[in-house]
């Protein structure tokens, strides 16, 4: 029995030795993917150059402090390839390489020797551009960029003030980039809730079988927990050229929205003002409909269904948050 546990026991160091030593190997990359983070943070930049908001007037000179590797594979071409990004979007002659920023440091001033190694600080950035310039313009901005396990990371840091410029962890589908999005977004939206701001939606109703509903609400999301929409209503057909008001409230289920119009025909309260009789053109004077939409996932499309005092069901789609005129919210 004991021969047993012995020879157990060793079965179990042997196998703890080499999951010890399969994670002590240099982990390697796919350098496909590093090359292609590259270039989407090329295009990333340009974009930003092209908007106005990260221009070469706000960060050149651009002084690149790092341009780290993580693997062994991507080490040769690495700090080429991000030079020639920026190089790209910014010039080549905008572009400083601060060699002595990534290797130890002396400094000798009045009598006192300074010996610093590691990261390297704004402030010794600055340093270090003022004694390597020249008679050049000084650094405007400084950039460290970093290979990651999926791509890589970009800060771009403003040097007179510390300010950050850009910071950005960018993969080749750029998914990173979506998720942080997202959870800016989401993070915006619960404090507009949380201060009961109001938030301008719009809607197009299409409604076709078996009846037809066409109209535009232009509402406002508003409530304690925002989930009440009022404003006005276009109604294209259900009635023909009809205006009014629309209120609705969005449920927990699927938030789904349940509301009504009231809508007032203008060709028939046209008709009515100009002769005696209560003259009918198309429509009643007012029309009340009924609307349920569900959207369709986290997409801008809904389904629809309207029901009118005239008599009209339909079904259809509902376009959700989308304007036709620009001048419009």
């Amino acid at each position: 029995m004991a021969g047993a546990w012995h020879r157990g026991g060793d079965l179990f160091l042997n196998a703890a030795a080499a999951v010890g030593l399969a994670l002590m190997q240099p982990a390697h990359a796919d350098p496909a993917i590093t090359r292609e983070a590259v270039d989407r943070m090329e295009e990333v930049l340009l974009l930003r150059s092209e908007d106005g908001l990260l221009t070469t007037e706000m960060v050149g000179p651009l002084i690149v402090v790092s341009a780290t590797p993580r693997y062994e594979d991507s080490a040769e071409w690495f700090e080429t390839r991000v030079l020639e990004a920026l190089g790209g979007v910014y010039g080549e002659d905008t572009l400083r390489l601060c060699s002595a920023c990534t290797l130890p440091r002396t400094y000798v001033d009045d009598g006192r020797l300074e010996y610093t190694a590691g990261v390297t600080s704004i402030s010794e950035v600055v340093r270090l551009d003022d004694r390597t310039r020249g008679a050049a313009p000084p650094a405007r901005a400084g950039v460290w960029l970093a290979e990651t396990p999926t791509g890589v990371s970009v800060r771009v840091v403003e040097l007179s003030t510390g300010r950050v410029l850009f910071a950005q962890n960018i993969d080749p589908d750029l998914s990173d980039t979506m998720r942080t999005a997202r959870s800016y977004t989401r993070a915006e939206e619960l404090e507009r809730r949380a201060r009961g701001d109001s938030l301008t939606q719009s809607f197009v109703d299409v409604g076709l079988v078996p009846g037809q509903h066409v109209s535009l609400d232009w509402t406002d999301q508003w409530g304690r927990q925002n989930r009440r929409l009022s404003g006005v209503s276009l109604s294209l057909f259900d009635p023909v050229l009809g205006v009014g008001a629309a209120h609705h409230r969005v449920t927990r289920l699927f938030n789904t929205t349940v509301g009504a119009k009231v809508l007032l025909s203008l060709p028939t309260a046209v008709v009515q003002s100009v002769s005696d009789g209560g003259d009918q053109v198309l429509d009643p004077l007012v029309t009340a409909a009924g609307v349920v939409r569900v959207p369709i996932g986290r997409s801008n499309y809904g389904v629809l269904m309207a029901v009118s005092t005239n008599g009209q069901v339909g079904f259809g789609i509902s376009l959700l948050n989308v304007s036709f005129l620009p001048f419009l919210p």
